[in-house]
């Protein structure tokens, strides 16, 4: 799933190319995908209306539009935005675009495409159908978005230790707590914490000051690597030229089971946490 990284970097992509067009249809093959208002109520209202910003709240897109209106976009497992122009061949949608968006097979599961007024539209590819669409009421939706938790790379030391004040649990599950810290998912709590050198079985409520901080390090210095390489694209994620993130290729025990520890050449660990994979070095991370 799009974490942090990978939403902050499609937002930066498209907030430099799509900011000022208007919106002028809409196309789906999933109208299921479309949740706070009817595919046909959202294209109805849609048409005409014109981007005056992209944004991100944790792993949430939201376009802000004119008339007080936002679109918001959560990704969610295989879901990414992509932007080109597409014919229709058939029962196809077939890029136009040349490079990833032709030839990535990632890119091909279009689901919706969004027509715009210049020479780039917006198409959302989603291999398993779990992404949502969602128009709201500008108004309205800030009040939804109260619900989640503070942004990680604008939290201070002393707000972060705070957030921890009487907190109960595992220490990775309360990373991933999206109304705890917005933004932070499976890939980045693993590399955290490996980061920090803080198990993910540790108990949040005996973790130290001390270590605290080291975590309050580790989350600022690998979220922000990420986002430099442009997202982690292990699995589905792909950025809105279509093509790959590098984080994979620089992660220290996400989806390395078996593997050497780059620290102390132990061997990484995989076990199941809420029925989610986390991975981390038994040596190191105590």
């Amino acid at each position: 799933m799009p974490e942090l990284p990978e939403v902050e970097t499609i937002v930066r992509g498209l907030k430099k190319r799509v900011k000022g067009m208007t919106f002028l249809d809409v196309w789906t093959d999933s109208p299921k995908l479309f949740k706070k208002v009817s595919f046909r109520e959202l294209r109805k209202k849609i048409k005409g209306k014109k981007i005056e910003n992209v944004r991100r709240r944790g792993k949430n897109i939201i376009f802000d539009l004119t008339g007080g209106y936002a679109l918001l976009v959560h990704q969610k497992i295989t879901g990414h935005l992509l932007l080109g122009k597409w014919k229709k061949q058939g029962r196809v949608w077939v890029s136009k675009t040349k490079g990833a968006l032709q030839s990535d097979p990632m890119n091909q599961f279009l689901r919706a495409i969004f027509f715009l007024d210049g020479k780039l539209d917006m198409a959302l590819s989603d291999l398993r159908k779990f992404a949502k669409i969602e128009l709201w009421k500008r108004e309205e939706l800030e009040g939804i978005l109260k619900g989640f938790g503070p942004e990680p790379m604008t939290l201070s030391l002393g707000e972060f230790k705070k957030l921890f004040s009487g907190k109960k649990g595992k220490i990775k599950q309360i990373l991933m707590d999206q109304s705890f810290i917005a933004g932070i998912g499976n890939i980045y709590a693993s590399e955290i914490l490996w980061e920090a050198r803080i198990s993910p079985l540790r108990e949040a409520g005996k973790i130290k000051e001390e270590e605290l901080k080291r975590i309050y390090l580790a989350v600022k210095k690998t979220l922000k690597k990420a986002i430099k390489l442009q997202g982690d694209s292990f699995s589905d994620f792909r950025k809105v030229s279509g093509e790959k993130g590098r984080y994979q290729d620089f992660a220290k025990v996400y989806q390395k089971e078996g593997e050497k520890c780059p620290a102390c050449r132990g061997r990484i660990k995989r076990i199941k946490q809420g029925g989610r994979s986390s991975f981390f070095c038994p040596s190191c991370q105590k």
